[in-house]
């Protein structure tokens, strides 16, 4: 079952644990339409999630945001990273089963420090 979304009158799958985080989750910045958590099998000493609201299954998707929405994401992963004191850092997108993409959801993972493998 779908359940209307905020925004833009998009559905929001019940099943997606990325939607339930994006509304529910221990956020550590938010801003319209995109929260920061901490992934919890980390593989770094900073390692972020970007989760945008808008319910995309990758970043072959990513035409369906509105070319500000697109901006407005990454000036978020940018300021994210800032604000968790990375000076450099990497950004990591999967984009699909075999790249290692397991939740159907965009997000970015924001990762500093010393590393301990990729995400999976």
């Amino acid at each position: 079952m779908r359940r209307p979304s905020r925004r833009r009158g998009s559905s929001l799958p019940e099943d997606c644990l990325f939607c339930r985080l994006y509304q529910e989750g221990d956020h550590v910045r938010e801003a319209d339409g995109f929260v920061a958590i901490k992934d919890i099998n980390p593989r770094a000493d900073v390692h972020l999630l970007v989760i945008p609201e808008r319910h995309v299954p990758s970043f072959r998707e990513i035409g369906e945001f509105e070319p500000d929405e697109a901006k407005r994401m990454l000036d978020f992963v940018a300021d994210t990273a800032k604000v968790a004191g990375l000076d450099e850092y990497r950004l990591m997108i999967f984009c699909g089963a075999a790249a290692g993409q397991t939740v159907f959801h965009l997000h970015w993972h924001v990762l500093g420090g010393t590393f301990t493998g990729l995400p999976a």
